[in-house]
């Protein structure tokens, strides 16, 4: 038992000294994607168009022409982000104070507030960013031919893409790893704020 708990505080300790990106399993950033000890990723970003106004035949067929584009490479991941701010704890944090609050006046700017946070969440409810992250070799993550030879034969099939850049895929990695879509800024280097702060 003591040997356990001792390899347990252990790795919590090698934990504490590994930077974001160690945590994360990510070596580098690079121009369209990021390194990792399993293999280079590029990023697309496909801006989705308003499915709502689409036949259900044109949906099935650019779903249909994605597929059979990305069938061959080796490996795919999509991702559907969420790109909006979430609003849940100010609305439950209104909520409660309407429940406390007995003053009349105070109550109704408790409920604009409220209902103006419920108008803001639904009118960026299709805030989702659509990602594909495309496995390549390091020589195809170097090229930016390839890589634009790739997004071009997606954007050849009606499908609204471009390739990510370095400050993207630092949001977007915020928005996956923290659920937080207001990060203005991401570090290069784990600490680099702090340390710019104190001089």
């Amino acid at each position: 038992m003591k040997s356990i708990l001792a390899w347990l505080a252990g790795r919590e300790s090698r934990r504490q000294q590994q930077s974001t990106r160690q945590l994360m399993g990510i070596t580098r950033i690079t121009e369209h994607g990021v390194s990792t000890s399993n293999g280079d990723y590029v990023f697309f970003l496909i801006r989705p168009d308003n499915l709502s106004v689409l036949s259900e035949e044109a949906i099935r067929q650019r779903v249909g022409n994605l597929s059979s584009l990305l069938s061959n490479r080796d490996e795919v991941t999509l991702m559907a982000l969420d790109s909006r701010a979430s609003f849940q704890n100010n609305k439950l944090f209104y909520q409660a104070r309407l429940e406390e609050e007995t003053e009349p006046a105070i109550r109704r700017l408790l409920q604009v507030d409220l209902e103006q946070l419920h108008e803001i969440q639904t009118s960026s409810a299709s805030k989702r960013e659509f990602v594909i992250a495309l496995r390549v070799t390091s020589k195809e993550s170097d090229d930016p031919v390839v890589l634009h030879q790739m997004e071009k034969s997606i954007s050849n099939e009606n499908i609204p893409v471009r390739l990510a850049e370095r400050a993207d895929i630092k949001r977007l990695l915020s928005v996956y790893y923290l659920n937080d879509a207001a990060v203005t800024t991401v570090e290069d280097v784990d600490g680099e704020m702090a340390v710019k702060r104190s001089g």
